[in-house]
């Protein structure tokens, strides 16, 4: 087992290794478990085994569940039990659950204890990891949320034995990205053989993709500054996540996303990383998206949360781990668009 400690005012570890479910343990005599709907069932019952939990609340799977209405009625569970302050709330599942699970803990009688177990690669590495929590709007993805980091992570990677290929190379994409803009040694041993399911050194390779993540937000929490660049390649991946209503699923997104990012990066005088991204596209191999032009994702791109009054940032890379934040010309933008359109083409 590997334990990342995350700091700041609000500490806390994430334990990554193997069969940790049946072991979970939390000091709160009320607990409410929420869980998505297409989840193993054994990954319910050894969790339900540990906590005892009082309320257990099943919820759409995927982004399905990230909608105010699904909040209001996660809250509205908790309320009928008679849940004090002095409860927890438990999220078990991907990304989207516990965004969903972190939200209500963070909104309940104005926040009670939150608890993380992730269940899949891109809930491990990323999404269960730094206090982000929150909702989509129709109008774009993680717009209403708040920061709530969770008590404690665990990250058990037997459950990602389950998942099917698609689901844990869409989960690859945020542990390359960690790579791209932290730990270039993570680029290759992510494309490897020897990163899947049942091998030995994925613990160890989760582990290290948790920590670049761990040691950003230990420095910036709340996204003041350096935090933003753990959005490398999202700008255009909500935007296609939300043109497609989600049948761009996230992480296939951000690996789109990635390739947009690194030709901007290029374009903007940086070194020429699009052959790391689009290694990555060839290992990922995600869904065909629909004809899209730079009018279709503009209006989402440009509420992405790094804007601020002066318009659209963009995390770009100068080199390997050299990110930085930048504003970029309509003109290159567009340019770069034309070019990631003609590169996903060819690479399908």
């Amino acid at each position: 087992m590997r334990s990342i400690e995350v700091g700041g005012a609000q500490s806390y570890s994430v334990e990554v290794g193997s069969g940790l479910l049946p072991r979970l343990s939390v000091p709160h005599k009320q607990v409410a478990l929420i869980y998505p709907a297409d989840l193993p069932a054994q990954f319910v019952e050894q969790v339900q085994a540990a906590l005892s939990p009082i309320v257990m609340v099943e919820v759409p799977a995927r982004d399905g569940c990230k909608t105010l209405a699904v909040l209001s009625g996660v809250l509205s569970r908790l309320a009928q039990a008679n849940l004090t302050r002095a409860c927890a709330v438990v999220g078990l599942g991907g990304g989207a659950v516990t965004d969903l699970a972190g939200f209500a803990a963070a909104s309940y009688l104005r926040g009670v204890a939150y608890y993380s177990v992730p269940t899949t690669l891109l809930g491990m590495v990323d999404a269960a990891v730094g206090g982000k929590t929150g909702v989509n709007l129709p109008e774009g993805k993680n717009l209403v949320g708040a920061f709530w980091p969770p008590r404690q992570v665990w990250a058990d990677v037997d459950t990602l034995a389950t998942l099917p290929p698609a689901t844990f190379r869409e989960g690859a994409a945020e542990a390359y990205k960690h790579g791209l803009i932290a730990d270039p040694s993570l680029l290759a041993r992510v494309l490897s053989p020897d990163f899947a399911p049942g091998q030995t050194s994925l613990l160890h390779t989760i582990a290290d993709a948790i920590a670049v993540k761990a040691g950003v937000v230990t420095r910036d929490l709340t996204e003041q500054g350096e935090r933003a660049h753990l959005n490398f390649g999202h700008t255009l991946a909500h935007a296609l996540e939300a043109v497609t209503h989600q049948a761009a699923t996230h992480g296939e997104a951000v690996g789109y996303g990635m390739h947009y990012a690194a030709l901007l990066s290029r374009e903007m005088g940086g070194q020429d990383l699009a052959p790391h991204t689009l290694a990555f596209l060839k290992y990922q191999q995600p869904k065909a998206l629909p004809t899209l032009s730079f009018e279709d994702v503009w209006p989402y791109m440009a509420r992405d949360k790094k804007a601020d009054a002066e318009g659209v940032r963009f995390v770009l890379l100068h080199d390997l781990a050299r990110p930085y934040l930048a504003r970029v010309p309509s003109t290159v933008l567009r340019g770069a668009f034309e070019a990631w359109v003609e590169d996903v083409r060819s690479s399908a």
